[in-house]
């Protein structure tokens, strides 16, 4: 699944002149649901009570296939990952082919992340109904 970048896009990318907000507006056009399910958790995240404000994830499966390969393509992306963290002011964490997570930008979140990024975490959430995702 590729990005639909616009020809005035592409010549700007081309001179090295793209914003993080063009760049995040291509990323929303091109991979809506991505940019829509980490929207929404961003949401979330920030809907939370300031002591509990950590995380918020996904455990929902994508609807179809082409929504699976959106989310894929965004999580598989250093640069729309970012760009979506920066864009949303989150850090994204990303487990199997759904579970997405937002964690808080400052230091009290560093714990909860590491514990979702870490080989037990990753262990504990494999499922024989994941196996073809």
């Amino acid at each position: 699944m590729s990005l639909t970048v616009a020809p005035d896009l592409l010549q700007k990318a081309e001179a090295g002149d793209v914003t993080d907000a063009e760049f995040a507006q291509c990323v929303r056009e091109s991979l809506p649901y991505a940019y829509d399910l980490v929207a929404g958790l961003a949401a979330q995240l920030g809907d939370q009570n300031p002591q509990d404000r950590i995380f918020a994830d996904n455990r929902t499966e994508p609807p179809s296939e082409q929504h699976r390969a959106q989310l894929l393509r965004a999580m598989a992306s250093d640069a729309i990952r970012g760009v979506l963290g920066r864009h949303f002011a989150v850090r994204i964490a990303f487990q199997n082919c759904h579970r997405v997570a937002v964690f808080a930008a400052g230091a009290d979140a560093d714990g909860a992340l590491a514990r979702f990024t870490s080989v037990p975490a990753q262990l504990l959430n494999q499922s024989p109904d994941l196996v073809n995702c």
